[in-house]
């Protein structure tokens, strides 16, 4: 009967078909395969520089899928065959057919891709150096290739022709096509649309110049462009550009971007860091459809694009800007109790969209021209310089809206309100949403699969023998499960809620830990509540690995960790990679930073005064992220030079969150309650001391210190050097600020005189001032942070802020990683 049993057990595996490998690692003969469980199923070009094969898009969703595999950052996909239709993560295949048809099936069921090709003769699927995937028969004939059909990215020798197009994906994380495509058009020019949900605009080149004043030529009805392998572009419409880094070398790709921006990319393969080396929009905002309907787009080159609703509309989706904005309150049409108002926005344009044109008309007979329409939406009121009169531009829809101090448009917008209601001012200004990046916005497949049919006899003998070998089994080892069971620790489930809440990370074993790391042998630094060790994970990233301690404070630290580095994406803050949760082990992965921390630079002569002050910046821009941008609740508590890290062109990024805090959504209340003294002596604000509620300004605290102790080359106490000159006592901002009050010439007999190296003296100036506000002791004397950013990035703005005007004291810093590319 055992004999019996193990037969029927093993037998189903015995005849089971196994999965056809390729032939080599860049090549898949015909009637072979590629299966979505075998992560090794895949086709690496004969360089290594390109990999092919199933790439996660979500949620046990797959595409086949190219992409460079020496990226830093991950898998960079520059071609995808079913973006828009995923394949289940289980039995789904890719097989090459030995009649000559490349298939992708879903679930072992249903053909989702196919390439619709046959031959008589043998065929073989090829990963060419060159990224370019080739169905080609024995006679060396293409039958298929995916240069033929990109998606958003061409790479180079790629031609792009009329019968292709590059179609932007939804977002970072959604691969899907999305609003934006590059084409070209009917009178032969390379285009950029903007096809949104409702409407479609071209947006690239500028619409309202001529052809030939945007140095194309429609005479050229060849249609074809190509980016060579030194980075120079050139296309039968005239257009051409060449990269920043122009050259033979670099491996590079033009990719159309999420936001509807065409860029160059360079790869560095030494950091695996990709460059922006070309662009197509310098400012994002000329873009259309970014911010939705009666939206607003501004941007600042040293920020990032924000979208801000009209007055009296609200948005519609805080988590997707491009979704727009819609009336904050709603009136019937024939409501006796609603009046009509405008209320107008200056330095603002609308592009497009205007049902009519009143030449040389005055404010008022716009006012009363749009109050009698039902479909003016609001008007456009604007100086013509060549006519020497105003302008007005009815608009049936406020779309495309921009704003910058350099436009001469006020937007009025027609409102509806209460005539019991106080009426609105005639100017307001325009409602600002931050974006909320929290949400989970994953899309379901409404696909149906077909269950596997288990009628006859014989598979009903191999499961009645599988489940007698299977209750044999727990039989025997049932004590042992029992005991087992006994002394493990349940789990937790607040820790499973935080584990939903990290699905976007990869989930590392502890096995793959061990190995990445090498037996934890390679120890790059020490934390409160772990140790930091270098590791290089499968895909040959280099990683830091910090393997927590058991201790309870450090499975808080790891919730901490977790839980909130999961909703942060800014290019000043750490990026974590993934985590291992197994057992008692708990680690995270992150990206490596190859020249550490601030505090192992700050004796290196490699910090000439330009980086240390790019890094001042580069902090300031993480922590104003934390505290007003995506995630405004975000408290780091912690700043100092051992959590700020420096990558290879030494960019600061702020790390370690292990102590930070959420504060409370709901109200305006900034402060927050702590069941403990949080942070690192001599950093610490003192608010921790008095026992006073703790607010955002403990960070900014923090910064300040950060900030001299860079300048000073002294410790935070003051009282020595981090050279061991002894000089005073008290606090570094106190020493400071004395220096400021004896001497005339202060700045030599502040800033650190063993580092060699000249610096601007004014900036220097304007940097200590800033670091010595930030140490002040009252915390309402402190600025923010996004106040920090606009002090240090526009110090003549912020010398004298009594002469501000009043629009500068609402002057806010958006800190979105809008830098941050793939």
């Amino acid at each position: 009967m055992d004999f019996l049993i193990s037969f029927f057990l093993i037998f189903p595996f015995l005849a089971a078909p196994s999965s056809s490998r390729p032939s080599t690692p860049s090549t898949l003969s015909g009637g072979s395969s590629l299966s979505v469980e075998c992560p090794n199923d895949t086709l690496i070009s004969p360089n290594g520089v390109f990999a092919a094969g199933f790439h996660p898009v979500g949620d046990n969703a797959f595409s086949l899928a190219i992409w460079f595999a020496r990226s830093s950052s991950g898998p960079t996909v520059v071609w995808m065959a079913n973006r828009d239709q995923p394949v289940n993560g289980k039995r789904s295949k890719l097989s090459l057919l030995k009649l000559g048809n490349l298939v992708l099936t879903d679930a072992g069921q249903s053909p989702i891709w196919s390439t619709a090709t046959a031959s008589a003769s043998v065929v073989q699927l090829t990963l060419h150096n060159t990224g370019n995937l080739v169905l080609t028969t024995s006679d060396s004939h293409i039958l298929w290739q995916s240069f033929d059909s990109p998606t958003n990215t061409l790479l180079p020798n790629q031609l792009f022709t009329r019968f292709t197009n590059l179609v932007s994906s939804r977002s970072q994380t959604n691969h899907s096509s999305g609003f934006y495509k590059l084409f070209f058009d009917n009178n032969n020019v390379l285009t950029l649309l903007y096809n949104g949900p409702e409407v479609s605009s071209i947006y690239w080149p500028d619409p309202w110049l001529m052809i030939w004043d945007a140095g194309r030529t429609t005479y050229n009805s060849s249609k074809i462009a190509v980016l060579d392998s030194a980075g120079h572009f050139i296309s039968s419409d005239n257009l051409q550009f060449s990269s920043a880094d122009f050259g033979l070398g670099p491996q590079r790709r033009l990719t159309l971007d999420v936001d509807g921006s065409l860029r160059l990319y360079s790869l560095d393969f030494r950091t695996g860091n990709w460059t922006v080396t070309w662009q197509s929009q310098s400012d994002p905002c000329r873009v259309h459809g970014l911010c939705g309907s009666n939206s607003i787009c501004s941007y600042a080159y040293d920020s990032a694009r924000r979208c801000s609703c009209v007055p009296g509309y609200k948005m519609k989706n805080i988590s997707d800007w491009s979704n727009g904005c819609e009336l904050e309150h709603s009136f019937s049409e024939d409501d006796d109790h609603k009046t009509t108002i405008f209320a107008s926005v200056s330095y603002t344009e609308f592009y497009g969209y205007e049902y009519s044109v009143f030449q040389n008309s005055t404010l008022e007979d716009c006012k009363v021209k749009c109050s009698e329409s039902s479909i003016c939406e609001g008007f456009l009121f604007k100086f013509d310089e060549s006519s020497g009169y105003y302008n007005c531009y009815a608009k049936s829809q406020l779309l495309n809206g921009k704003q910058s101090p350099n436009l001469r448009g006020t937007l009025y917008v027609k409102l509806n309100v209460s005539r019991e209601s106080d009426v609105l001012p005639l100017s307001m200004p325009v409602k600002e949403t931050k974006l909320n990046c929290t949400g989970n916005n994953i899309r379901r497949l409404d696909r149906v699969y077909r269950t596997r049919s288990g009628n006859n006899f014989f598979k009903f003998l191999v499961w009645v023998a599988a489940a007698i070998g299977l209750v044999e089994m727990l039989c025997s080892f049932s004590v042992v499960s029992f005991l087992f069971w006994k002394t493990r620790k349940q789990p937790d489930p607040a820790m499973e809620g935080y584990f939903l809440a990290a699905t976007a990370f990869k989930k590392f074993t502890y096995a793959e830990m061990k190995k990445a790391t090498r037996g934890f042998s390679e120890e790059i630094g020490r934390g409160g509540h772990g140790v930091v060790y270098r590791g290089v994970l499968p895909d040959h990233r280099v990683a830091a690995i910090k393997r927590l301690d058991k201790s309870n404070e450090a499975e808080a630290e790891f919730l901490a960790e977790i839980n909130t580095i999961g909703r942060l994406n800014h290019m000043n803050l750490i990026e974590i990679w993934g985590y291992c949760s197994q057992g008692k082990h708990r680690i995270l992965v992150s990206e490596f930073m190859e020249h550490g921390s601030l505090a192992e630079n700050l004796q290196s002569n490699t910090l000439d005064w330009e980086k240390r002050f790019n890094i001042a910046v580069g902090m300031a821009k993480g922590l104003a992220y934390l505290h007003e941008a995506c995630l405004e609740w975000v408290l780091h508590c912690d700043v100092k030079p051992q959590n700020i890290l420096l990558d290879t062109n030494y960019e600061a990024k702020v790390a370690d969150f292990g102590l930070s805090k959420l504060l409370y959504r709901g109200g305006g209340c900034r402060s927050i309650s702590f069941s403990k003294i949080r942070g690192t002596r001599g950093y610490m604000a003192p608010e921790w001391a008095f026992n006073l509620p703790i607010t955002s300004k403990v960070d900014v605290y923090s910064y300040g210190i950060v900030v001299l102790e860079m300048v000073t080359g002294r410790s935070p106490g003051g009282g020595a050097s981090v050279n061991g000159n002894e000089e005073g006592g008290g606090s570094l901002v106190d020493w400071v600020r004395k220096k400021m009050q004896e001497e005339a010439s202060w700045i030599e007999g502040v800033v650190d005189a063993g580092k060699s190296g000249g610096y601007d003296a004014a900036k220097m100036e304007n940097l200590i001032k800033v670091a010595v506000q930030c140490g002040e002791e009252d915390r309402d004397a402190r600025p923010t942070m996004s106040k920090v950013l606009q002090m240090l990035l526009h110090p003549q703005e912020e010398i004298h802020p009594k002469k501000r005007s009043s629009t500068m004291d609402n002057k806010t810093i958006n800190l979105a990683p809008w830098s941050k590319v793939p």
